[in-house]
């Protein structure tokens, strides 16, 4: 076992070192969601922080019971990365940054015939929520341009068609009004209870969670092209892994139900770990011949840098030091937009953790190698209201 694994409790792995920081309150609620009916394992990992109420950067594990409270309102949120067609070198950062000016709009009549045919292709029936596809949303919600800076792993780097020469474009987002409807759905009924694995109740809800992840994922696909459409220019989807979700998963030789709250899988192939808007992000590969590590991570890693600091605490640590003006550049020499000055502040690199230490924690444990670390080059957050 990696030297980044401890073992809490029986049913508790957390996938840190002992020199990671991670809030206590993270751990405690770490612990009583393990205390939750029909829980039989849990695992934090290194970027792990808390929530309201549960965890996230974490993975549950259950049998009979799915607790659809832990997969929280954003099901099917996760990371896309795309190829872009336009070459890195050619990049003008200030061109570039006015070509968003109506990216946050919805989608008009021109791509109504692409939108009814992708739902068709994924069996999405749900329509009162297409009015948010192809928008990005708020808090941690992004779409980033990135370079690739460094590649550790050429082979596995040509595997995937990549080309150092191309800027690469990466979207976080999820399921949007349409998740949330759910979960809202499900507190109404049962509170923050389960649901029995079988039963009327059980299917309801899992048809219209999948539905929801099949949602998120042609929201991600929409907003990639809207990005693509605005610079002109072309792209390939090179992944796309949901990190919010309950899933079927045998574990230990038992069949059971994997939740996971803002954890990447590792048994989907290669992944994304990104970090702050002013930090790298990271294409792993996962190892999977560990079948130890891999049990007790529940097949799960980090899906980012994790927060250190609470959002609405932000704007005060640091508007006394830094301007609106110093926050739309970091310190790697890439370019934000973002017009919400309070989100502008609340997602500042300074509060999230350095992704590279997370990263670490999971080579060190075993769970992955790292083909390539790529640098932000312009973050778009939201046009917002530029005056706030």
């Amino acid at each position: 076992m990696g030297k980044s694994v401890q073992k809490i409790t029986e049913k508790i792995s957390l996938i840190a070192s002992k020199e990671t920081w991670i809030e206590g309150l993270a751990i405690q609620q770490l612990i009583t969601t393990s205390a939750l009916a029909d829980m039989h394992q849990v695992a934090g990992m290194p970027d792990l922080h808390p929530g309201r109420g549960y965890p996230i950067g974490a993975a549950f594990y259950t049998r009979n019971k799915i607790y659809p409270a832990l997969v929280g309102n954003d099901i099917g949120c996760g990371m896309s990365l795309w190829q872009t067609s336009a070459k890195t070198s050619k990049v003008n950062l200030s061109k570039l940054a006015k070509k968003f000016a109506n990216i946050e709009r919805p989608l008009d009549e021109s791509w109504s015939t692409m939108i009814a045919n992708r739902k068709n292709d994924k069996s999405i029936t749900e329509s009162s929520f297409d009015h948010a596809l192809g928008t990005i949303g708020g808090g941690n919600h992004f779409a980033e341009f990135q370079a690739i800076d460094d590649i550790y792993d050429q082979q596995a780097f040509n595997e995937l068609g990549l080309n150092k020469k191309h800027l690469q474009l990466l979207v976080h987002s999820g399921s949007r009004g349409y998740g949330q409807s759910i979960l809202f759905e499900h507190i109404r009924q049962f509170n923050h209870d389960g649901i029995n694995t079988h039963g009327s109740d059980f299917e309801h809800y899992l048809s219209r969670h999948d539905e929801a992840v099949r949602w998120a994922e042609l929201n991600r696909e929409l907003i990639a092209q809207r990005f693509l459409m605005a610079i002109k220019a072309q792209g390939n989807c090179l992944l796309d892994i949901n990190h919010n979700l309950v899933s079927s998963k045998n574990i230990n030789g038992q069949s059971g139900w994997l939740h996971r709250k803002g954890a990447t899988p590792s048994d989907q192939g290669y992944v994304v770990i990104p970090g702050s808007r002013g930090d790298y992000t990271y294409l792993v590969k996962p190892i999977t011949s560990n079948t130890e590590i891999s049990n007790l991570s529940l097949f799960s890693l980090a899906h980012g840098a994790g927060r250190k600091w609470k959002r609405g605490e932000c704007q005060g640590r640091l508007s006394h030091k830094y301007k609106r003006k110093d926050m739309i550049r970091t310190a790697l020499g890439s370019h934000v937009i973002c017009g919400n000055k309070t989100l502008l502040y609340d997602e500042a690199p300074q509060a999230y953790k350095d992704c590279g230490s997370v990263v670490t924690d999971m080579v060190d444990a075993g769970l992955i190698t790292v083909i390539a670390k790529l640098r932000p080059v312009l973050t778009f957050k939201t046009n917002g209201d530029c005056s706030s």
